[in-house]
């Protein structure tokens, strides 16, 4: 489990509070960098015929900008620069985890945690500026018999206040499992030598695969759920 340790690079202290710059943060800080130096280079000569830099920024433009406008409408565009980022943030500190000798950001459950907390927060933010009073609507669902009312509204808010845990759990119990997997038979290859280690060998490049799918899975749903809880906020179908 050595590969999730989170290792001090530059000590810092703020006010007793330990704020080091550790293998977390200098990932993070990478995949910042990535994300607008690969639209620059791909944007840089933008041709009607695009290359493959081109296509692949594009494409993603396209695919997020089409997950917005399906699930919360034309009306949640406004918010595309933000949904686009965290998207892609996610993704670029998946696929870095994958590299060997790197640090995967996202098995971290403060991590994640983090994300889900500031999609919930910008989200009842954006549903009281949009809704005022009216968005705690949200928590009384039409239809329902006035006497089962205080269960459902319960039920309603312990489900909207949880909703940054099982947001975040999701997306780390799976990077974490999955590089832990990795891992685990990287091990095995390596004690069982030449003679034995070629089964372990094939899954762990069968695997590695898979791995590279979940990377864009796990930034996927993440998306997907912070645009269904953006819908609320923006459009309140309840």
């Amino acid at each position: 489990m050595e590969q999730f340790q989170i290792k001090r690079i530059i000590p810092l202290e703020l006010f007793g509070w330990d704020v080091s710059f550790t293998n977390s943060s200098l990932f993070m800080v990478i995949a910042m960098a990535i994300i607008p130096l690969f639209y620059l280079v791909a944007m840089n000569r933008r041709a009607l015929v695009p290359g493959r830099l081109q296509s692949t920024a594009e494409l993603s433009y396209e695919y997020v900008a089409n997950m917005v406008r399906d699930i919360v409408g034309e009306g949640g565009m406004k918010y595309f620069p933000w949904i686009f980022t965290i998207f892609m943030f996610i993704l670029v500190l998946n696929l870095l985890g994958l590299l060997p000798y790197s640090f995967t950001v996202t098995s971290h459950i403060i991590v994640t945690f983090a994300l889900a907390a500031m999609v919930w927060l910008m989200v009842t933010v954006i549903g009281f500026v949009n809704h005022g009073p009216g968005f705690l609507k949200l928590f009384v669902p039409s239809g329902v018999p006035w006497w089962l009312l205080p269960i459902i509204v319960v039920i309603e808010l312990i489900s909207y206040l949880i909703r940054p845990i099982s947001h975040s759990v999701r997306l780390f119990a799976n990077m974490m499992a999955g590089h832990a997997m990795l891992k685990v038979f990287a091990g095995f290859v390596i004690g069982l030598g030449l003679l034995g280690g070629w089964a372990p060998l094939v899954f762990l490049v069968g695997f590695t695969g898979l791995e590279l799918v979940v990377a864009f899975l796990q930034a996927f749903i993440f998306t997907v759920l912070t645009c269904i809880y953006l819908n609320d906020a923006v459009n309140m179908h309840h």
